[in-house]
């Protein structure tokens, strides 16, 4: 019989209707209890493997990993991904080992991947594995942290594991207090960890505030966001006049000498159109404290605001923040954090 694009095409057709027929019929079984073929589930790791190579040599930055971070990191995983994938000393959830895929065991398949693999693994997710995407997308600090922490889980022992999140050592007098302990410790001062800041001596309004933006997605975070998701109104309430009453920030904290740092806090830069700190960060008015704050904190978190190119006018929005932030000369962000954090400590470290 000769072939004609005729006699093809009608075969390409009745195929097509033979699969949608299929479908439409439920004949194909969808149970996560029946699994993969095991051709199937080849191809399908595969494809993914494929994927997460040529898109991550193209899209992930090159310093994909941070080992500066692991106790928010590991408070994370403990909290969100644990339940998954395990961790030391901690097995899955036998609901999700029932999924199809099931989660991989990261002490076991972390080696397989690279730095920038992993980060574009956790940042964009796989689809049809229930890994999700990275939920706050300009949150690649938190991203690179999580890189390195994974990195670390293959030779990890569970009483390294519970000492990064905080272990048994914790305890729970009030409502959501052993969580946010884990990474802020039992004192408020965030473990000496410079990605988590102090909370003792906050204005409990301003934390308060804080966990609204992060419940209802308002401030990006993926730690904070998990964090507040299911804290009640009266928690949150709790939490921050607990946590503020703690010793810790002040507005009375010692400065360190630098004459430049200094003029932005009191009088700014007009011919940068930057305002004074000081004119917004008092007693009087309902932003944070500042003074005591650690300097890593104080610095990350200004450039992660420069980022914000979601806010371009300070004038038409209260969400002045961003704007303010790309008016500080790039060479006075860590200056002017010294500057704020004021302590001996951080000030040795320059």
């Amino acid at each position: 019989m000769r072939i004609t694009w005729l006699r093809a095409s009608l075969a390409a057709l009745a195929l097509g209707l033979a699969g949608l027929l299929f479908a439409w019929s439920g004949a194909f079984n969808v149970a996560a209890s029946s699994g993969h073929w095991a051709v199937t589930d080849w191809f399908l790791h595969w494809v993914m493997r494929n994927s997460v190579e040529t898109r991550s040599a193209l899209t992930s930055p090159r310093d994909a990993s941070d080992p500066s971070g692991l106790v928010s990191a590991a408070g994370h995983f403990a909290a969100a991904c644990a339940t998954c994938h395990g961790a030391p000393g901690i097995k899955p959830s036998p609901v999700f080992k029932a999924a199809t895929p099931p989660a991989p065991d990261l002490a076991e398949t972390a080696g397989e991947w690279d730095d920038r693999e992993l980060f574009w693994i956790i940042d964009h997710g796989v689809k049809m594995t229930g890994m999700p995407a990275w939920p706050a997308r300009e949150r690649e600090d938190e991203i690179r942290r999580m890189v390195a922490l994974v990195r670390r889980l293959p030779t990890m022992t569970p009483e390294q594991f519970a000492a990064l999140t905080g272990g048994a050592a914790r305890i729970a007098p009030a409502p959501g207090f052993a969580s946010c302990a884990g990474c802020h410790g039992e004192d408020g001062r965030g473990r000496g960890a410079g990605d988590i800041p102090i909370l003792g001596g906050q204005k409990p309004a301003y934390l308060l505030a804080a966990l609204r933006a992060f419940q209802n997605g308002t401030r990006e975070s993926a730690i904070m966001g998990h964090a507040a998701a299911r804290l009640s109104e009266p928690e949150m309430r709790q939490l921050s006049l607990r946590f503020a009453a703690m010793p810790g920030l002040s507005d009375s904290a010692r400065r360190v000498a630098d004459a430049d740092a200094a003029r932005i806090v009191l009088a700014g830069l007009p011919d940068r159109q930057l305002p004074a700190c000081a004119s917004c960060h008092t007693p009087a008015k309902p932003y944070p404290v500042l003074a005591g704050q650690k300097a890593a904190y104080i610095a990350a978190r200004l450039r992660q605001m420069r980022g914000d190119e979601k806010e371009i006018d300070a004038r038409k929005t209260q969400a002045t923040m961003p704007v303010i932030a790309r008016r500080i000369p790039d060479e006075m962000i860590d200056r002017l954090a010294r500057y704020l954090a004021g302590s001996a400590a951080e000030t040795a470290q320059r």
